[in-house]
């Protein structure tokens, strides 16, 4: 198979040790469960890796992705002024793909080498230890959460048609709204949001999971959903156990890990 592993990463940018120095320590559960993941990401076999990220170009009628020969990444922004990478693109399959989806799927190109860093930091943590590792980065759009669904549902009948092993990763925060100094402020639905998506990712119940109450989701001011989603129309009938690493939210912001084990 050619979807060789799966996984969902939070990407705060604390997780750079340049960044995140004496405070690190505090996402410790968090920094476990990427150690556990990097294992089994690298026995893969992995030569792409997808990652679906909410802060890039996000348009509001179509899905995005980036194809350039290379990218890079810095967090200057976060006053690191070290950390720098780069990884080659997956040009020929990111062709190869848009061609494939494009009287199928809303999805348009784009060209750009900087990675924003909910690509960054996902990347930097997890492929320590993978040279020569080809990026796919994804950006989801403003459609509804079933045309997140759908959109994977068709790019996955396109990657099993190639032979390459692909790696898929849905960045994203669960809730921002988790205590009062939260960057979103406090609202008591931020932990029902986060309580309920992990329920119910871990009971593979993905009709209630695209039908989440909107009123909830907008109140928890999340940033992961429509990565989860576009991710689990990719593992749609694939046989797949999801395995809750960490979930914890030191600094009112629900970061969680997990990894869909085929």
């Amino acid at each position: 198979m050619s979807i060789v592993f799966s996984a969902i990463l939070p990407h705060p940018p604390i997780l750079i040790p340049q960044i995140g120095k004496e405070n690190i320590g505090q996402l410790e559960k968090t920094l476990q469960a990427i150690e556990k993941l990097r294992k089994d990401f690298i026995d893969s076999g992995a030569e792409t890796i997808m990652i679906i990220s909410p802060h890039g170009i996000i348009q509001n009628d179509a899905f995005t992705m980036n194809l350039c020969p290379e990218f890079k990444c810095d967090f200057e922004d976060f006053g690191d002024f070290s950390t720098k990478c780069t990884w080659p693109g997956n040009v020929g399959l990111s062709h190869k793909l848009r061609e494939a989806l494009e009287v199928t799927a809303p999805l348009q190109l784009i060209s750009e080498e900087n990675l924003d860093y909910g690509t960054s930091v996902p990347l930097c943590v997890l492929t320590e230890g993978k040279p020569n590792l080809k990026l796919i980065p994804l950006y989801y759009s403003g459609l509804n959460n079933e045309a997140h669904y759908k959109f994977g549902q068709v790019m996955k009948k396109e990657l099993l048609k190639r032979r390459e092993p692909v790696a898929i990763i849905a960045s994203g925060d669960l809730s921002h709204r988790l205590e009062k100094n939260a960057p979103g402020g406090y609202s008591s639905k931020g932990k029902k949001f986060d309580n309920r998506l992990i329920k119910l990712l871990q009971e593979k119940n993905i009709e209630k999971i695209i039908n989440m109450d909107e009123g909830l989701i907008v109140e928890a001011g999340e940033c992961g959903l429509k990565s989860i989603l576009i991710l689990l129309g990719i593992l749609d009938d694939i046989n797949y156990n999801p395995k809750l690493l960490s979930y914890e939210a030191p600094f009112g912001v629900g970061y969680m890990t997990m990894n869909f084990k085929f």
